[in-house]
């Protein structure tokens, strides 16, 4: 899939940010994450991000993401984009960029280097060296400490033709209303916060028509249904739908740090299909965290 055609087929719904399963000694359990690539595959997901933030790419070994990004790869259907991490310093995120491509991946989500802040351009030069390192299209992550000013998005999309898309984690009303005025459709941007329903509605308005949902891992039919209740400007139901669950889930998200991602396999088990513990340092939810999203999850199901 050539980039403009992955840009193209990611804009056309909601995207699916699979977690990675574990077994209870925490090695990867490819047979389980096959099987559920299978399963979320029949609910319609414009793509699929294997290993990313909620698939704890922060926790995963390198080569343990190629395994599960070629395990994604085989098991989606063939007109299933999957899109790929890259991260840490640049050398590794050329690596893990050339591993994807590799593993037969689509795309990269280039997640913020790590453990150190850069200026806009030492930004620059690790965004070029990854761009230059894959003929895959790039998705840049606004996060943490990789915020990119306008001005460095429009010249890295000027310089880098496989740049294709900016994910928004950091929630920056006036960040993105600048980058989509001085970009308009040269990019796809993806609504990249934590439980991104919260922000969905308002986010359209910016250019953002999909966003990733981890929910969708759980409650695959009830975060389509949210979706396409945002695109027709269904206030109503996005709203009900909000106080009904999502509000209350973001409030039991918020009880412990890393729970974004915790909450996430708590929802797994409690729709009965399992997926192992989160890798230290994040920790599970207790048994009665447990109970509360059961309960939570019983008045969307």
């Amino acid at each position: 899939m050539s980039p403009a055609d992955l840009a193209r087929a990611l804009g056309t719904g909601l995207l699916s940010f699979p977690i990675t399963h574990l077994t209870e000694d925490l090695a990867f359990d490819e047979g389980a994450y096959r099987e559920n690539i299978g399963w979320l595959s029949q609910f319609s997901a414009a793509g699929l991000f294997a290993a990313g933030g909620t698939g704890e790419f922060f926790s995963l070994a390198p080569t343990e993401v190629e395994q599960i990004v070629r395990a994604a790869v085989e098991e989606a259907p063939e007109d299933t984009p999957i899109v790929a991490p890259a991260g840490y310093g640049t050398a590794m995120a050329i690596e893990l960029a050339r591993s994807a491509q590799r593993a037969g991946a689509d795309g990269i989500l280039l997640f913020p280097p790590y453990l150190t802040e850069a200026g806009q351009d030492g930004l620059a030069h690790h965004v070029r060296a990854v761009c230059n390192a894959t003929d895959l299209g790039v998705i840049l992550y606004n996060r943490a400490n990789a915020i990119y000013s306008e001005q460095l998005v429009e010249q890295l999309a000027e310089q880098c033709p496989n740049l294709i898309g900016f994910k928004d984690g950091a929630g920056n009303i006036e960040q993105m209303s600048r980058i989509y005025a001085r970009l308009g459709d040269r990019l796809l941007y993806i609504g990249g916060l934590p439980t991104a329903e919260m922000f969905a509605l308002p986010y359209l308005s910016l250019g953002l028509t999909t966003y990733s949902s981890a929910i969708f891992n759980f409650l695959p039919e009830f975060a389509s249904a949210f979706y396409e209740a945002v695109l027709a400007g269904d206030r109503e139901t996005v709203f009900s739908a909000l106080n009904d669950f999502v509000i209350p889930y973001c409030d039991l998200r918020n009880q412990e740090p890393g729970y974004a991602v915790s909450i996430v396999k708590a929802g797994m088990k409690v729709i009965g299909r399992p997926a192992g513990p989160v890798r230290p340092p994040l920790t599970d939810l207790d048994e009665t965290e447990v109970a509360t999203l059961a309960d939570l999850v019983k008045r969307v199901s």
